[in-house]
């Protein structure tokens, strides 16, 4: 849901009505990942997607309905085996799409508007819905900022289910860790962990700043990998100390733009476990002392481009200041992944699927003839339990 908040927080803003069908769980070859939703408002405008175009008109139509009698219903959307034509999944795959409504009227419009809010302005927010329990549950929010509190609950809304601080506070604490590590997926909770006599799904979806891209060396490649970062939805720095090269004109797509030596502005900025940096400096007194800190920070990815014969001399210039082999087995040098590539275009487009692989669990093979799966666990989906 989170990922329209910026067309859902202005049907709020314009006090429409609105239903929204969210993917709450995958299985086999699934288009769309935990998360992914569409809306519907009473016009019958819809904004978003769960399937790719599969399933989408028999979802709408869920959406309608949901509108009208105002319930919370769980569908699940498979391949039809006897009926090709069937309302399902032609990619073989299973989705759980949960429909919500969200009416002026209902009692949880004013947590669903407020995580919307934070998400549209780029705040860090999750919002927890229960999946799979008591019937009471479905159609319950929470949402949490960090350290900020949290709206809502499970047991907060007339209907018929007595309060439950307990699972609150337990559903809470795990959507804290999930926004975190910037991720969504459901979260398993245990009879004894939901205090309601019951096991719960819950799915948890996290709205997070975008993760950073750092690119050191202000050369031609780089411009066309602030385009590819950008597209990949990274804020994209450039850094370089000469200032001669590290201009916003040679960058207009950049976020950032910045005159420093690459080491001491790494020292200075804030990184985290989603950040990407991409050494393009290939020069050995910007390249040793950054990638000595680089190689020591918990950051996702830290890339280095150079000829084989530059890594080589590399490695064994970052061994004499003290890197370790640990620390250098991070390094990914050369940097991307082996496309052939020539042009800037082209070596942008190898780095960007050696990070995407990197973060998704990918192997970087060609599917043709593979037999792994197509969607790996890492890019969504079941993420933990708690007893």
């Amino acid at each position: 849901m989170l990922d329209i908040a910026e067309e859902l927080h202005r049907w709020v803003e314009q006090g429409r009505d609105f239903a929204v069908a969210t993917v709450v769980a995958t299985g086999g070859s699934a288009p769309r990942q935990p998360g992914a939703a569409l809306a519907v408002d009473r016009d019958g405008t819809a904004i978003g997607s769960v399937s790719g175009g599969c399933v989408e008109g028999a979802v709408y139509e869920l959406c309608r309905q949901a509108l009208e009698d105002g319930s919370t219903v769980l569908e699940r959307f498979g391949y039809s085996d006897d009926d090709a034509f069937a309302v399902g999944l032609t990619c073989g795959g299973v989705i759980d799409i949960l429909v919500t409504p969200v009416r002026a009227d209902g009692p949880t419009r004013p947590v669903f508007a407020a995580a919307l809010a934070a998400a549209a302005r780029g705040e860090a927010a999750a919002v927890a819905r229960v999946t799979s329990g008591p019937r009471e549950l479905l159609g319950r929010v929470l949402l949490v900022r960090g350290a900020a509190g949290q709206e809502g609950g499970f047991g907060a809304h007339e209907g018929g289910f007595g309060g439950h601080p307990a699972l609150d506070r337990t559903v809470a604490g795990q959507a804290r860790a999930m926004l975190d590590a910037g991720r969504t997926g459901t979260v398993e909770i245990g009879a004894d962990g939901s205090r309601c006599g019951q096991p719960l799904t819950v799915l948890v979806e996290s709205s997070v700043p975008p993760p950073r891209m750092i690119v050191f060396g202000a050369i031609d490649f780089a411009s066309a990998l602030v385009r590819a970062g950008k597209f990949l939805g990274h804020h994209v720095t450039v850094c370089d100390a000469r200032p001669v090269f590290a201009t916003r004109e040679r960058f207009p797509e950049a976020d950032e733009v910045v005159v420093r030596w690459p080491h001491e502005y790494l020292a200075d900025t804030e990184v985290d476990g989603r950040t990407v940096l991409c050494v393009l400096t290939h020069d050995a007194k910007f390249d040793v002392p950054l990638l000595r800190l680089a190689l020591r920070l918990p950051v996702a990815y830290v890339g280095a481009m150079g000829s084989r014969r530059t890594h080589l001399d590399r490695l064994a210039r970052l061994r004499e200041v003290g890197v370790s082999d640990l620390e250098l087995a991070r390094l990914r040098s050369p940097i991307g992944l082996d496309l052939g590539a020539r042009t800037p275009e082209e070596t942008a487009l190898s780095i960007a699927a050696e990070v995407v692989a990197l973060r998704r669990g990918g192997s970087g093979v060609p599917l043709t003839g593979a037999h792994t799966p197509i969607h790996h666990e890492g890019a969504g989906g079941r993420v933990g339990s708690v007893a």
